[in-house]
């Protein structure tokens, strides 16, 4: 079988550090956000200054790598001038795209800097080819992310009727919701992560000690409690513990990770034109050995995709650093779809 075209790894980084590891690693291209509370990472010490993010973009360049700016969230009238300006800087600074999802940014990027692709981002929540054949045609829009509740055969139909450039999650933290489309954290904290992005805002997480274990509260609402030795993660409402028909139990999510390891073949045959790695909000660490790993995959299975088999180490290296320790294949393992 000749080998397949190379799909390109896209790899998070929410520091200056974690580009440099995901670029030192193979990744293709990274993806960043910009400290102005505009991008789905908006945690405090998270995203780059303007001037980290030129040092980044440089880095990336000098080592054939692209980068990504996201300004993904819907912003609201009185934030309307500086995600203009974002979008604005993401263009001076030399990026190779920016990740939107609002509308109004989408047009804004095609009037004002029409030479500076544009890719939709998760958070519009398109995950029908329709939706897609609209924001190319209406905004030009060269690449979409595909939300992850769509099964293999959903997204191979989605590649065989659009002509823009599909990428899909390959690795990294899941989402109940359709991505765009979140209400949970809104409910409890007040601030949706559509516009605020953030589905667990820092000023609402409270860590309180007890003689049972460590409890984690999200505006002063108890979702989980760790025992003295057990890991606590970042505490979000879907993965919480909640009473559920008599017993204590994950009743919405359990903590576990997409990987797509085993299904690589399936996707690049489907024409998939990227593997997105979910973390912005990881450590460079963990950015530098899942794009390792992932980096040894696609190579294997690009070279021979007939006698791919997922690398023993790299599923070995990835279950390390999965959620709960545990991996899934999500939505793209539902064979009646």
């Amino acid at each position: 079988m000749p080998e397949q075209p190379r799909v390109e790894l896209v790899c998070p980084a929410g520091t200056l550090p974690a580009l440099h590891a995901a670029v030192d690693n193979g990744a293709d291209a990274v993806y960043l956000g910009l400290r102005d509370g505009l991008n789905a990472r908006n945690f405090p010490g998270l995203n780059f200054s303007l001037a980290d993010a030129r040092r980044g973009i440089e880095y990336a360049h000098e080592r054939h790598a692209r980068v990504f700016v996201a300004l993904n969230v819907y912003p609201q009238p009185n934030r309307w001038p500086a995600a203009t300006a974002a979008v604005d800087a993401a263009a001076g600074a030399g990026a190779d795209a920016v990740i939107l999802a609002d509308p109004g940014l989408l047009a804004y990027a095609a009037e004002r800097h029409p030479g500076l692709n544009r890719h939709l981002s998760v958070q519009a929540s398109a995950s029908n080819w329709r939706a897609l054949e609209f924001y190319q045609q209406r905004f030009g829009v060269r690449r979409a992310v595909l939300p992850r509740v769509l099964s293999l055969a959903q997204v191979r139909r989605v590649i065989e009727r659009v002509s823009m450039e599909i990428e899909v999650f390959g690795f990294g933290s899941l989402c109940i919701m359709v991505e765009g489309r979140c209400a949970l954290s809104a409910h409890v904290t007040g601030e949706s992560p559509n516009t605020h992005g953030v589905c667990s805002p820092a000023h609402a997480v409270r860590w309180q000690e007890r003689p049972t274990g460590r409890q984690a509260r999200l505006s002063g609402v108890l979702i989980d409690e760790f025992a003295p030795h057990e890991p606590a993660g970042y505490p979000t409402l879907c993965k919480g513990r909640f009473e559920a028909l008599g017993a204590l139990m994950h009743a919405l999510e359990e903590p576990a990770s997409l990987s797509v390891l085993e299904l690589l073949p399936q996707l690049l045959a489907a024409g998939v034109s990227a593997i997105k790695v979910e973390g912005r909000q990881r450590s460079p660490a963990y950015v530098a050995q899942v794009t390792r790993a992932l980096r040894v995959a696609l190579d294997s299975c690009r070279r021979d995709p007939g006698n791919y088999r997922p690398p023993a180490a790299c599923g070995a290296a990835l279950e390390r650093l999965a959620e709960g320790r545990t991996h899934t294949l999500g939505a793209y393992n539902r064979p009646w779809q």
